[in-house]
């Protein structure tokens, strides 16, 4: 410990920074180097704590046991139909990475079309994304490596051998992938060459992405740029081609807000194919609402969006007619639910109404959960769906609407060995399978609550924008809310509670600890966004401002400074309340929410709270090696990281296993 409070009591004299008239001391601005001498040294002797810790638990051995066993059951994705064949992905149970499977009809044996294991020994190269060809000819995929965003994509032939092609694109980060109907060439976004390394370790800001035309067989600088934003360089785009193969639907994003400006090409009128910066013609040239293309018949487009209905709506807007006047809504906003996808199949249904007269064809009777995942094309009568809920870990159904009266079946019902989800109740109270819970529940004798809170999107725009900006604390404030209602209830006392949450979660939890540290017994914050001055300032932060605000405006910075997690421990001597037991996770691969966070946050918490001679319970922080912010990590990681969270929990709250 005491190197670090030497580092603190040096570099507070340095390092302060002005904010509109606020002097504030940044103490651990050295940890923002993730190459440094000290960052390493620091993130070493933190983990020479931590993991013993973690590893002697008294309930990791049967946790990690349980755990291996609850993981060992069959995973299945949604199917889906391309050309004659399904395609669908499978876990048999402990694989690192789930394969890609093929067959030839529903009822055909299936094989291996893709298997991202055979990429590295652990597990920690991922297939991040995968798009078939129109024709099925080809398949473009995109590798990361330690769960890095970066990606790099290549392509193989989708029949016969199934080999390999040499060419490959790099610098590829939060991209679209998009054929063009003739199977000749797809869409994807890169960022330009940047000095310094780009391998997820880095903290670097992500900005000047461009959009791309790449032509099957030819190398990467042959690629024909075909969309850029140089008087913006923090826009990102995505396009989208439409259903009859004629148009490239640009969608523009400055931030995270639900908003885009919409762009379109008709790639007919190219006399000489694609060569360049296409003439995108601007439907919408505003961030006023958003808009998501579903499908077209002709010019007349159908669009999900929240533009006067917060509740989402579907939209006709005939690009001959692109007046605002001339718009239609199709099917209007629900007077109380979420309009949260659309999906266009057998030529004229969305999913679950008419295209033409957007009358409704049938109910889908679900349970309390969601669905997790859906697939359908228009040119194909068949749609699959699949539900999921923390007792139901995967039911896939089909239905076919060529039929009349089109009646959903389960295509596959997917059980966990030695689980009965009849011995659990879910319910849902006005104030989702995931096995490690349900071990919480089953052994340690815990009771899962998840609250929705203002500022996310499941009841609509409105209630999104009530957590967001300004309106920050409200999340917070419904959280402790709702700590406070199942104590009242007499579901448990405030020093029994664990919270847990990860990235903009993980700043939920870190700010509620410090706001109010008597309501917890235990928090844990998985990849938190901390430094709420600066977080624009690394890799992709810069497009959280449209959720959070930036410090670089006056008013934008008093809204921030009230909450950010760094900003708001106490400074030592500390004599308030004592801090739950805290455990604090990060990745080293983590270059979307950097671990400067984690390690700034975790080195002040230990300083300030961990000098009070109240706090008994411990300050930690777990950093992983080849790992990033979560997607595509492997089973193996995932069961290690789940275990030393619940012994972390069941260790620091004196829960004992129960058979």
């Amino acid at each position: 410990m005491a190197f670090r409070h030497t580092f603190w009591s040096l570099i507070c004299l340095i390092f302060v920074q002005n904010y509109h008239g606020t002097d504030l001391c940044d103490p651990y601005v050295w940890l923002e180097d993730p190459d440094s001498e000290e960052t390493k040294a620091f993130v070493e002797e933190q983990n020479k704590i931590t993991m013993p810790f973690l590893e002697r638990c008294k309930v990791t051995e049967k946790l990690q046991q349980r755990l291996t066993e609850l993981y060992d059951y069959p995973k299945y994705s949604t199917p889906f139909r391309r050309g004659d064949r399904y395609f669908y992905f499978h876990n048999k149970g402990l694989q690192n990475q789930s394969v890609l499977y093929v067959q030839d009809s529903l009822d055909a044996p299936a094989s291996v079309f893709f298997d991202p294991n055979a990429l590295s020994e652990d597990g920690t190269v991922a297939l991040k994304m995968g798009r078939l060809s129109e024709d099925c000819r080809f398949f473009a995929y995109g590798l990361s490596s330690s769960g890095s965003d970066w990606v790099s994509v290549h392509f193989m032939k989708a029949d016969g051998d199934l080999e390999k092609l040499p060419e490959v694109l790099d610098r590829v980060k939060f991209s679209c992938l998009a054929w063009t109907h003739d199977g000749k060439g797809i869409f994807y976004n890169c960022y330009p060459p940047q000095d310094g390394k780009s391998d997820g370790t880095e903290t670097t800001s992500n900005i000047n992405q461009k959009l791309f035309y790449h032509v099957i067989g030819t190398q990467q600088a042959e690629d024909v740029l075909v969309a850029e934003f140089p008087d913006h360089p923090k826009w990102h785009s995505s396009v989208t081609i439409s259903d009859d193969g004629r148009y490239a639907v640009l969608s523009i994003t400055e931030g995270c807000e639900p908003v885009n400006q919409l762009w379109y090409c008709d790639l007919q009128q190219l006399p000489h194919g694609i060569t360049g910066l296409l003439p995108w013609v601007k439907l919408v040239d505003t961030f006023e609402a958003q808009f998501s293309y579903v499908t077209n018949e002709g010019t007349v487009f159908t669009f999900q969006s929240n533009l006067d209905a917060p509740r989402y709506c579907l939209l006709n807007i005939d690009i001959e007619r692109p007046q605002r006047e001339n718009w239609s809504t199709l099917i209007p906003q629900h007077d109380k639910d979420v309009l949260s996808f659309a999906t266009c199949v057998n030529q004229r249904h969305l999913l679950l109404f008419d295209l033409e007269t957007g009358a409704f064809v049938r109910d889908l009777p679900l349970d309390v959960g969601m669905v997790s995942g859906v697939s359908g094309k228009k040119k194909y009568s068949e749609v699959f769906y699949k539900f999921t809920s923390y007792t139901t870990p995967g039911i896939i159904y089909h239905c076919d609407l060529s039929v009349p009266n089109p009646e959903p079946k389960v295509f596959r019902d997917v059980e966990v060995k030695g689980f009965n989800k009849d011995d659990y109740q879910t319910t849902q109270v006005s104030f989702l399978p995931d096995v490690a819970y349900l071990l919480f529940v089953r052994h340690l004798g815990g009771v899962l609550a998840v609250a929705n809170i203002r500022g996310g999107g499941e009841y609509g725009l409105t209630w999104h924008k009530a957590g967001t900006l300004g309106n920050k604390q409200n999340c917070f404030d419904d959280f402790q809310s709702a700590a406070e209602f199942l104590i009242q209830e007499k579901y448990t006392t405030a020093s029994k509670i664990a919270i847990n949450g990860g990235s903009n979660g993980g700043l939920l939890v870190a700010a509620c600890v410090n706001q109010r540290p008597d309501l917890f017994g235990c928090a844990v914050a998985e990849v938190g966004v901390m430094d709420m001055l600066k977080f624009h300032k690394f890799t992709i932060g810069h497009a959280w401002t449209t959720d959070y605000g930036c410090s670089d405006d006056p008013k934008q910075f008093q809204w921030l400074i009230k909450y950010s997690p760094l900003h708001n421990l106490p400074a030592p001597p500390y004599s308030g309340p004592p801090y739950p037991a805290v455990l604090l996770l990060t990745a080293d691969h983590d270059d979307r929410v950097v671990p400067l966070h984690t390690l700034k946050y975790s080195a002040a918490l230990q300083f300030g709270v961990g000098s009070s001679p109240q706090q008994k319970q411990p300050l930690m922080v777990r950093v992983d090696t080849q790992s990033g912010h979560g997607a595509g990590k492997p089973t193996a990681k995932a069961i290690l990281e789940d275990t030393h969270i619940f012994s972390f929990i069941a260790e620091t709250l004196g829960l004992d296993w129960r058979q």
